[in-house]
């Protein structure tokens, strides 16, 4: 069932922008985690212990413990940005993302449950749509290896120099730019290039399965 699904290749393509939207997201909050700078504009210093802000403090006061979290999550949305190695980017995720979703659970974090709980949700699908490469680990006996395609769109070259795009963009935007405006214009060339890349590698690469 699920071979069938990858030959589509609009769901190829979601697939592709899945991993450019979660990677951007994380590299975008890991930049002030390593930067040793609060997650909110307000510390919780005085806030109470059973708040958000009180939690976010006692992680920014932590000091190697916040630029861990800062440096893990920029390497798994490096990873996810670079599609070829986005199950690896993926696997990683997968306990951060549902750690972020239970403490937003476990805190009065307003509607952004559903935010993080919609990134939980993704990364899942990203490793079920992958759950092949990972069968060598949950079904080592009856796992064959298969040579991937290299001519799906997962290896195509464009994609992974659009991944490095938005990696190297998304810090060079955060850290001189960290402006609302150029952070509207940084998402306006990201959206140009993703659909300029789109056009480009499709019309040339038929349908065929997506080998992860």
């Amino acid at each position: 069932m699920l071979e069938k699904l990858k030959r589509f290749k609009i769901l190829q393509i979601f697939v592709i922008y899945l991993r450019y939207l979660i990677g951007f997201a994380w590299v975008y909050a890991s930049i002030v985690k390593i930067q040793s700078e609060r997650f909110t504009s307000v510390d919780g210093i005085n806030a109470p212990i059973n708040s958000a802000w009180h939690m976010f403090e006692t992680f920014y006061q932590s000091g190697i413990y916040w630029n861990f979290i800062g440096w893990s999550q920029l390497l798994i949305g490096g990873l996810l940005l670079t599609q070829r190695f986005s199950l690896l980017g993926a696997v990683y995720g997968l306990p951060i993302a549902a750690n972020i979703f239970v403490i937003t659970l476990s805190y009065d974090f307003a509607g952004t449950p559903i935010i993080t709980g919609l990134m939980l949700l993704g990364i899942i699908f990203l490793l079920i749509w992958d759950i092949r490469n990972l069968q060598v680990l949950l079904l080592p006996r009856e796992f064959t290896y298969r040579t991937p395609d290299k001519n799906a769109e997962i290896y195509h070259k464009n994609w992974m120099y659009l991944g490095l795009v938005y990696f190297w963009g998304t810090i060079l935007n955060k850290v001189y730019f960290n402006t609302h405006m150029g952070f509207f214009l940084f998402m306006g060339g990201f959206v140009f290039l993703g659909i300029l890349t789109l056009v480009i590698t499709v019309t040339k690469i038929p349908s065929r399965p997506l080998q992860g």
